[in-house]
């Protein structure tokens, strides 16, 4: 049988160099932006009170992206808002005032004149980018790589993208997108991995990324609960881990959550990382063959990774089993709690939260996380069935049992 894998952070500190890229003025002025949009509204956050008895746990918290402008994934915060950011850039405005009127304008249209939003994806990303560039009148180029579910191509050319399926893996299509982009005249690559050169738009991603956060955070308070103390979060080149982390951290500097990142173990480069446990990152190459289609990603997002070093303190190599787990219990949850329609990258944190409290073989990360009676644990289901048939297999038919 496979197991979860997991080691503490023992990685030297950067002094928070980048923790600044989600400064709470960056989140709320993210925030802002997303609710000038005709189609916004702040997505559920759904208390599991049963499923938080079962475990033995004082409260769960998942936030449910299924809803997000329709899309039914997170990334369309990220990538609108970055490219929101370029065109305030180029075009000399404040960010603060170019808001989706504005933004939608055709006299704004008009001054930026002709671009071409470039991005790889397997799906969701892209599909929040074709989807931004289609309302302000741009063409937009997605790469997808080899093995994405027809499905997910085809909400993103229903949004008007040139779309194809590369015969590489996630990372090399990035490559790919990035050299498109560069030769192209008004071409603008909008990616999430950041890299030395190309740091800006990804941490304007990470800070659109961090609206989720802010939500969630305000819900809790509305709701009548504690701050969490516990942030699980998924991580594929870890941007939106370093979201979440990098804004629960400002937000709480002196109660700080214990955060833990959850990575396929087919692309488990931030946990690979940890393990050598000298601060560098550590590639995945290959196809990363796994389930969770949105966390194939095998290089890291450099920027992302110095929040992620400074404060996580376990990082957690998940097999699909994981998700798929997450997933059912999600589907079918406890009689009394909410379904939450979670998609194979959106469960697996509540998959490896459901192993950690209910397997004894898991005592020894319990333990080491302090789950316990009064934890209050916080978790993101990022996307809905964004890919229905594996999501049938998944709950129907009992795919991805552990060995």
């Amino acid at each position: 049988m496979n197991v979860i894998k997991w080691v503490e952070n023992s990685m030297p500190k950067t002094e928070d160099r980048e923790l600044s890229i989600m400064a709470l003025d960056n989140v709320k002025t993210a925030r802002t932006f997303h609710s000038s949009f005709p189609q916004y509204s702040a997505t559920p956050l759904v208390r599991l009170k049963e499923l938080a008895n079962l475990f033995g746990i004082s409260e769960i918290f998942v936030k449910d992206e299924a809803w997000r402008f329709g899309l039914h994934a997170f990334k369309v915060l990220g990538g609108s808002f970055a490219m929101a950011r370029h065109i305030a850039k180029v075009t000399g405005r404040d960010i603060k005032s170019l808001d989706y009127a504005a933004l939608t304008s055709p006299e704004l249209k008009n001054e930026l004149g002709d671009v071409t939003f470039f991005s790889a994806t397997d799906g969701n990303h892209g599909r929040g980018v074709a989807w931004a560039a289609k309302r302000l009148g741009q063409k937009s180029v997605i790469l997808m790589p080899k093995g994405s579910a027809k499905m997910r191509f085809d909400n993103i050319a229903a949004e008007g993208a040139k779309v194809t399926i590369e015969n590489l893996n996630y990372d090399e299509c990035v490559r790919k997108a990035a050299k498109l982009a560069a030769e192209t005249p008004g071409g603008v690559m909008v990616q999430d991995t950041a890299w030395p050169g190309y740091e800006e738009i990804p941490a304007w991603i990470m800070q659109g990324y961090g609206t989720m956060a802010l939500e969630a955070d305000e819900q809790m308070e509305k709701l009548g609960a504690n701050p969490p103390t516990h942030v699980i979060v998924q991580a594929g080149v870890g941007s939106l881990a370093g979201s979440m982390v990098g804004y629960f951290a400002n937000k709480y500097p002196k109660n700080t959550p214990t955060f833990i990142i959850a990575e396929s173990d087919q692309a488990d480069c931030l946990y690979r990382s940890a393990k050598a446990a000298d601060g560098r990152i550590r590639i995945v190459e290959g196809d990363m063959q796994t389930i969770m289609a949105g966390l194939a990603c095998g290089e890291p997002n450099t920027s992302s990774w110095q929040i992620l070093k400074d404060k996580v303190k376990l990082f957690v190599s998940c097999p699909d089993w994981v998700a798929a787990r997450g997933m059912r219990i999600l589907g079918m949850p406890v009689r009394g709690d909410q379904v939450i329609i979670s998609g194979e990258s959106g469960a697996v944190t509540t998959g490896l939260l459901a192993y950690t409290m209910m397997d004894e073989n898991m005592k020894e990360l319990r333990e080491e996380a302090g789950l316990d009676k009064d934890s209050r644990v916080l978790m993101f289901s990022t996307e809905g069935n964004t890919d229905r048939d594996n999501y049938r297999h998944i709950l129907w038919d009992g795919g991805c049992i552990p060995a």
